[in-house]
């Protein structure tokens, strides 16, 4: 059972969340790297990228340190526009994020909030066509920044 665990462990980490909760995915590659192949995505695919922030960048800025960590804000207005149009207030979620960043024992995850979400927070219909635009970008998107 034990040998089992790490796999179980993974599993779980892999698998999509819902509600509040986080989608993670394991990348085989650093943070910069699994980032830049998310920007090289978002970018393919027609989105903008708006931000990166480099948060380990900041903590050495002030002395402090943190293990590699990066956020990438992107998206595309013709996906977002209908999101803001039904609840402007959503407007505090996007555009989209995605943070990579790597744990201690040296595994670097991508990790981003279920789309679904904006429904919870801002009463966005459920099954609104933006909303599942949007969890298949994320998901196609992040796929191709872990891909090996």
């Amino acid at each position: 059972m034990l040998k089992a665990l790490p796999v179980i462990l993974l599993a779980v980490l892999a698998a999509p969340a819902y509600g509040a909760e986080l989608i993670a995915k394991q990348s085989p590659h650093p943070v910069e790297a699994t980032i830049d192949r998310l920007v090289a995505a978002v970018e393919a695919a027609g989105a903008k990228v708006f931000a990166r922030v480099d948060h380990a960048a900041g903590a050495a800025a002030v002395g402090s340190e943190l293990r590699p960590t990066q956020l990438l804000m992107f998206g595309n207005p013709k996906l977002g526009t209908p999101a803001l149009q039904a609840a402007q207030q959503a407007g505090l979620d996007l555009p989209l994020r995605v943070l990579a960043y790597e744990d201690a024992n040296g595994d670097v995850f991508v990790v981003y909030h279920p789309p679904a979400r904006l429904s919870e927070e801002y009463g966005i219909a459920p099954d609104a066509e933006v909303l599942k635009k949007m969890t298949g970008a994320l998901d196609k998107l992040t796929d191709k920044a872990i891909a090996n």
